[in-house]
């Protein structure tokens, strides 16, 4: 009779186990992977990881200390947050301000030697500071509104004016000087009106953005232009027209930052074990994609107009019109501006004309040879 109860018990089953509150054992590690398949999971995490370890990143950022909980947290980021996107914007800025002076310093110091750019060590230090400021932009995306981040590189301009002057003896007269506060108030007055939240919070929002008719559309102007510039027109007039390359880089941009943006968004679900995070994988891996050839051809395009042009002149200008077509394709895509009212639209228009004076201070006038010292000289003049 004992042995025919005990029996039961020695033979119950895992469910009645769990049923009468035991704690069932967890499976050997491993044993999930064994039923994907060999080589199933680690190509899913080598991918994922490259492309969600910035995007994590940012959202470290967008959930700082100071933000607000529940669902306003995805679409506002906190004080915090956006305080630390816009310095992680502003360093970035400064960064890729030095980069086409580093590089420039380093194609004259190469010419001089007559050999090839790509084996000095100057050229290659603006190089990595390119690429440093490129993943600074990327975290900062990743955070705060495009509106808010794209602006911000004014103050680059203002630095590498600044820069040129000592390490390529360029010219930075009063004017330059008057200049370069007008960037960086600009740049303040930007940041005061520029949207504080995000319009496309999730990969199922960006997914319905990227096939909206209009995208589509400019995307399309956008690639027979770039068609017709780098085909049959960079060839012809790009060593003697600044605009040509200015244009070509430019127009990457509408490319190069949506596509950091959405490889951001998309990122944050590829962990997720649901069935979108197969469809956020791979959105991400073309994004990736796209982003890469970006990057090149607009790398390629810089260092020629570089080898052929001012590196004042061409960070000036490139920033003007790279600026406006970013904030085109944004507002197309994203938009940002949905949310933005007459006074801040306003503001925020003020900021970028300040913005565009003074870069036009710094180079239009270089050439000047005015201090301030002129201004205390009587007129000699006499009839």
């Amino acid at each position: 009779m004992t042995s025919s109860c005990c029996r039961p018990r020695a033979g119950r089953a895992p469910g009645a186990a769990a049923a009468a509150g035991a704690r069932p054992e967890p499976p050997p590690a491993g044993a999930a992977q064994r039923r994907a398949g060999p080589g199933a999971e680690p190509l899913r995490v080598r991918w994922a990881r490259a492309a969600a370890v910035p995007a994590a990143v940012g959202g470290a950022m967008r959930m700082a200390v100071g933000a607000a909980a529940g669902e306003g947290a995805a679409q506002s980021p906190g004080p915090a947050a956006v305080s630390l996107g816009l310095s992680v914007a502003v360093v970035s800025s400064l960064v890729n301000g030095s980069t086409f002076v580093l590089q420039k310093k380093g194609i004259v110091r190469a010419r001089g030697r007559g050999t090839s750019y790509l084996t000095d060590i100057v050229w290659w230090s603006g190089t990595i500071a390119m690429a440093l400021g490129q993943i600074g932009n990327f975290l900062a995306y990743t955070a705060v509104p495009t509106v808010l981040v794209t602006p911000l590189g004014a103050l680059g301009v203002p630095f590498g004016s600044i820069l040129a002057s000592y390490l390529l003896k360029e010219k930075l007269n009063i004017l330059g000087k008057l200049g370069c506060l007008l960037s960086c108030a600009g740049s303040v007055v930007l940041i005061i009106h520029s949207p504080k939240s995000e319009s496309v919070t999730t990969q199922a929002e960006l997914e319905e953005k990227l096939t909206n008719p209009v995208f589509v559309g400019y995307l399309c102007i956008v690639l027979l232009m770039l068609l017709l510039l780098i085909f049959w027109i960079a060839p012809a007039h790009g060593p003697t027209n600044i605009m040509v390359y200015i244009s070509i880089c430019s127009l990457l941009g509408s490319f190069t930052v949506p596509s950091t943006k959405g490889i951001g968004l998309a990122a944050q679900d590829i962990f997720h074990n649901n069935p979108s995070s197969q469809r956020a994988l791979y959105l991400c891996l073309v994004l990736l994609a796209v982003l890469g050839c970006s990057i090149i051809i607009q790398f390629r395009y810089i260092n020629k107009a570089l080898e052929c042009f001012d590196s004042s002149v061409f960070g000036a200008i490139y920033y003007v019109v790279f600026t406006t077509l970013v904030l085109l394709a944004s507002a197309i895509l994203f938009r940002e501006w949905s949310n933005v009212g007459v006074v801040d639209f306003l503001g925020m228009a003020c900021g970028f004309t300040t913005v565009s004076i003074g870069i036009v201070l710094i180079q239009v006038f270089k050439e000047f040879n005015f201090n301030i010292g002129d201004l205390n000289k009587p007129n000699m003049k006499t009839d």
